[in-house]
């Protein structure tokens, strides 16, 4: 990748203090794009920054906290006015739940419905202006091959991944007269710090998932797809027969 063909480009992934997010902001650095930083650790946030400025690119880091939903969309408009040419969006932040269904008290299903679809929605409407206006952008929601099945005990997950591919098709259809073009991304089992968090009980064979760096190779794929094409749809799935 010849760095001087994206230099003018800049990206805002959310959730880029690690796993996908992380590994995205190193292979955009790498392509040359330059990078606003959006996680909740202000210290992994750094590090991450000093490593892609290594790179020769720009970054600038936020702390937000996409689950206050309320303040999302405003805190995403003031990052975009912070620059010229912020014309990539990749929503990556979310969060994984298990349990069933009938069990699940429902401020846990609220909590996963916020992030992971609402927040995204949130986002999206933070920056379509700054899009619109200069009738070209491009938004890429990173999904899940749980947006595709469901699986038992990850049925509040499945159904805000559902709901996340639902909405970047209606994004997608409303503001391709705009010049906006939308992405789904949708990986399957990925090793992230995702396992490791309290709200996921799960025995899987994690040297057998995907790599962060597999998912973001995909992400990158999208976002340089030739300004007259677009890629509505990827599905990266483990080869060796993981989820």
């Amino acid at each position: 990748m010849n760095p001087s063909a994206t230099t003018n480009r800049t990206a805002l992934i959310t959730g880029a203090s690690s796993g996908i997010g992380k590994a995205t902001a190193l292979a955009f650095a790498k392509a040359g794009i330059n990078l606003a930083l959006v996680g909740r650790s202000s210290d992994k946030l750094a590090a991450v920054a000093s490593s892609v400025t290594d790179m020769g690119v720009t970054a600038k880091t936020y702390v937000v906290d996409l689950s206050q939903i309320d303040r999302v969309s405003a805190k995403i408009a003031a990052i975009a006015a912070d620059f010229d040419n912020l014309d990539i969006l990749i929503n990556n932040a979310g969060m994984a739940y298990t349990g069933s269904m009938g069990d699940m008290p429902l401020a846990d299903w609220q909590r996963v419905i916020d992030l992971n679809l609402t927040s995204v929605f949130q986002c999206i409407h933070g920056i379509l202006p700054y899009m619109r206006q200069r009738q070209s952008g491009i938004i890429v929601n990173i999904s899940s091959i749980a947006s595709k099945q469901v699986f038992p005990n990850w049925g509040a997950y499945s159904v805000s991944k559902f709901g996340l591919m639902a909405l970047t098709q209606a994004i997608a259809g409303e503001e391709r007269a705009n010049g906006i073009r939308v992405s789904a991304v949708c990986p399957g089992s990925v090793n992230t710090p995702l396992w490791d968090t309290d709200t996921v009980q799960a025995d899987f064979d994690r040297s057998a998932m995907l790599t962060p760096e597999m998912v973001a190779q995909g992400i990158l794929y999208a976002v340089l797809a030739p300004a007259g094409a677009v890629v509505e749809e990827l599905v990266i799935m483990p080869s060796g027969g993981a989820l």
